[in-house]
């Protein structure tokens, strides 16, 4: 018996248990003979049967015991990839290697996503697979070869409109001659066998060799079938051209090169469309700065962007772009963040403070300190999660992969059945028969079926990050119709994430008494209230009160000592526990600003109460529209938060939120969520994408919103690059029309197919007397697939219903 061995990646192992139960969970496999985990490398060798579990199954069994798997991800750029088989095969080839897990190929963008394991396949092994199934490996993203690729789209592009032009120069007058009975210097079969022949070779040469390809590997794509449909028609010709078993009347030289024109004109205007699906990429790339002045040595000294370092000093001068991130250090100005922030007002910026690459200086210089180039600026990170989404499969691409797999041989057999049942059974003319078997290869079209969901799923995500909406996972875009409940998180979300000091209220000791003894203790916390109280002393011109011994109960209070003197500052339930009474007025101060909607906390100095301050939140403007745009799509809005139960409903009936979770420990957020699914909801949660990683993480739909970071980068399943609640209703919106574009797609192309090959087929012929002549088949077939990418691109011009609702500056535009 032959066994292998692999090494899994593996993360969330913290002790010793957790070494346990990876290797419990791999032994439990069949096949696995032998599994060691090293917690301190977090690395699990395996040794296995390989006929009886593979790699994937270890894997999923990892995540299944709570872990999970570290892999790399790879976009990989292909050439020669025409239809659905070719994805198919391509997709079928990358998944034979030990270590890739998944690999998607997108026939819009011509892009290979892989998910693979590094130590297990290189690069150089996918390469291999892919030129061996017959296709082009270009190079992956972010290699030197992407200007490469983009000449040789080009080259393609002209190939394909000087072909086409060049069939039907030929073909036109080849049939105006056959039509016409045009006079010839020599009989006309002899004729058009010599001027046809070497334009059809000419013309059907890249057809017959991408379907040689695909014979010789054992697949049967699109190639194969056009290759026999006009391999038919000219083989025909040329047997009867010379009375070889047929007659002079099998002459189809001038519908051979017809269809070998309509075929390439298909092509050329599919590949022209599909360029224009791309095009919220390449706008984003275009955003880039290309050049950079760096200091050296003392000296400014312009450089290629690529040629910048980490800790490079760099000065941006009025109206130029900033090249990459980083943090000024000398200088200050004001800076359009509008690319990221979707802020037509731009922003002050002074030394310490961040700069985004590719956001544009409006006035003053200033140097600053490169902290990301490269593949890790922000922009960056968003074309690359833009590409990675463009190149996933929401669930419903599965029914369309499963017909494509299935229609070559169904048409094969349909295409000579019909042959065989009209010149066999029916007595039809060889003729006839002929015309039926290869208008029925030609007119038969898969690729609108293959095109159909990548081309609306490439151009929506594309439109999503026109308006700042980043989808990572176009899975997510057929949850968006099912979602029943959107949870907003409070602070950051709702409100503007800015709190201020709205009351203080003193017994016993004076406000000022108050706010110091508040701000000497909240100057060990990093809790947001924290701030508000150290802003307000700062602004009366208050010194904090010295204090030791601080320590935080999480979401409920903070405690420390200053001399002899116990002090706490928390919520009721916090003061309480420690044995501390509240008075009547005390209690009344409380209600008062927690029906305000404030968050009222209670200062107490040596086992008295000595204060109340009220911290005020500011709701942000498009709150209420946000709600109102979800409840009119038939979704439950409720808001989540620490506050207490008063307060949470002040709130949520100032933005009209019914409702309301209130103090929830941010732990617990993900709790609340997942009680919420297991009564069959499909919920989506709002938040930060910061303190609110696990319930983004235990939510169906995770919706980070506007922290501009790598975190909420890294957080949710749609990232929101602006700070506006109304914008996850424009995602869910957004998801919604995409995934209805692919529905009217997915019925054009089977309706199409439906619908053409019983004519084709000729069973309107004993009824009416039609037939579909191999010419308009192919005209058809053309047609198709342009028709599919044409209603994608419509989406481009799709404004979500919320969008419009916001009241932007007239001729703001997103991505120019």
């Amino acid at each position: 018996m032959t066994t292998k061995n692999v090494t899994l990646r593996i993360t969330g192992m913290h002790c010793a248990s957790c070494v346990a139960t990876v290797e419990k969970a791999l032994l439990a496999l069949d096949g696995v003979r032998e599994a060691t985990v090293n917690l301190n490398t977090e690395k699990a060798f395996v040794r296995y049967d390989p006929e009886t579990v593979t790699a994937t199954e270890m894997e999923n069994a990892v995540k299944a015991a709570g872990y999970g798997i570290i892999r790399q991800t790879v976009s990989i750029r292909l050439g020669g990839i025409h239809c659905a088989s070719c994805v198919q095969t391509v997709e079928k080839a990358l998944m034979s290697l030990d270590g890739v897990s998944a690999a998607h190929v997108n026939l819009t963008t011509n892009r290979a996503v892989v998910f693979y394991d590094p130590e297990r396949v290189r690069l150089s092994e996918m390469k291999s697979v892919i030129e061996k199934a017959g296709y082009q490996y270009l190079g992956f993203e972010g290699d030197a070869a992407e200007k490469q690729e983009e000449e040789m789209r080009s080259a393609e592009l002209r190939n394909l409109r000087n072909r086409t032009l060049i069939g039907f120069a030929v073909s036109l007058p080849l049939m105006a001659i056959m039509l016409f009975n045009v006079p010839l210097p020599i009989p006309m079969p002899y004729f058009m066998f010599l001027v046809s022949t070497p334009f059809f070779l000419y013309l059907a040469y890249p057809v017959f060799r991408a379907g040689w390809g695909a014979l010789r590997n054992r697949t049967l794509n699109m190639d194969v079938m056009y290759s026999m449909g006009i391999g038919v028609a000219y083989v025909s010709s040329v047997l009867g051209t010379f009375e070889i078993v047929l007659t002079q009347e099998f002459l189809f030289y001038e519908t051979a090169v017809m269809l070998t024109a309509f075929l390439t004109l298909g092509r050329y205007l599919e590949a022209r469309a599909k360029g224009r699906t791309t095009d919220a990429i390449k706008h984003l790339i275009e955003l880039q700065a290309k050049t950079a002045t760096v200091i050296r040595d003392g000296v400014e000294t312009e450089v290629p962007i690529e040629d910048l370092n980490i800790g490079d000093r760099i000065v941006v001068k009025p109206g130029g772009k900033v090249p990459v991130d980083g943090t000024i250090s000398v200088g200050e100005s004001y800076i359009d963040e509008s690319m990221i922030t979707g802020e037509p007002v731009p922003v002050h910026k002074s030394p310490g403070d961040a700069v985004i690459g590719s956001t544009i200086n409006t006035s003053g210089s200033f140097t600053f300190e490169a902290t990301k180039i490269g593949k890790d600026t922000y922009l960056a990170q968003i074309i690359r999660m833009v590409e990675t989404a463009q190149g996933t499969k929401p669930p419903i691409q599965k029914y369309a992969d499963r017909a494509v797999a299935w229609f070559i041989p169904v048409i094969l057999l349909i295409a000579i059945s019909a042959f065989l049942v009209w010149y066999l059974l029916l007595g039809a003319p060889l003729l006839f028969a002929l015309t039926v078997l290869i208008s029925i290869l030609v007119v038969a079209c898969p690729c609108a079926l293959g095109l159909a969901t990548p081309t609306a799923i490439t151009v929506g995500v594309g439109r999503g990050a026109d308006f700042g909406i980043l989808i990572k996972n176009s899975e997510i875009l057929e949850l968006s119709e099912k979602v029943t409940h959107v949870i907003f998180d409070k602070t950051g979300t709702l409100t503007k994430g800015e709190p201020r000091v709205s009351a203080i209220a003193s017994f016993g000791m004076s406000e000022d008494e108050v706010l110091s003894y508040a701000a000497g203790i909240e100057t060990h916390s990093e809790h947001p209230l924290a701030g508000a109280v150290l802003d307000e002393a700062e602004g009366r011109g208050i010194t904090p009160v010295e204090t030791t011994g601080f320590s935080s109960t999480g979401g409920r209070g903070v405690e420390a000592r200053a001399g002899k003197k116990e002090i706490l500052l928390g919520n009721r339930p916090f003061i309480e526990e420690r044995g501390i009474g509240i008075l009547a007025l005390v209690d009344d101060e409380l209600n008062t600003n927690e029906a305000a909607g404030a968050t009222a906390v209670i200062l107490a100095v040596g086992g008295a109460v000595a204060g109340v301050i009220a911290i005020s939140d500011t709701i942000k403007e498009t709150s209420s529209a946000a709600v109102s745009e979800l409840e009119a799509m038939q979704i439950q809005v409720g808001m989540i938060t620490g506050d207490n139960a008063r307060t949470a409903g002040a709130v949520g009936a100032a933005i009209g939120i019914d409702q309301v979770i209130a103090e929830v420990l941010p732990e617990q957020k993900s709790s609340e969520i997942a009680q919420l699914q297991e009564k069959g909801n499909i919920v989506v949660f709002v938040g930060d994408g910061i303190n609110d990683a696990p319930a983004l993480a235990q939510s169906d739909v995770g919706i980070a919103i506007g922290s501009g970071t790598d975190v909420a980068i890294e957080s949710g399943d749609i990232v929101l690059v602006r700070s506006e609640p109304l914008d996850a209703a424009a995602a869910l919106q957004l998801g919604r029309k995409v995934m209805g574009k692919i529905r009217m797609n997915l019925f054009w192309a089977f309706a199409y197919n439906t619908a053409l090959i019983p004519v084709a087929a000729g069973v309107l012929y004993p009824f009416y007397g039609i037939t579909f002549r191999p010419e308009l088949a192919g005209l058809a077939m053309a047609l198709s697939s342009v028709t599919v990418v044409s209603l994608s691109l419509l989406l481009k011009r799709y404004v979500p219903p919320a969008i419009r609702k916001k009241t932007e500056p007239a001729g703001r535009t997103w991505v120019q």
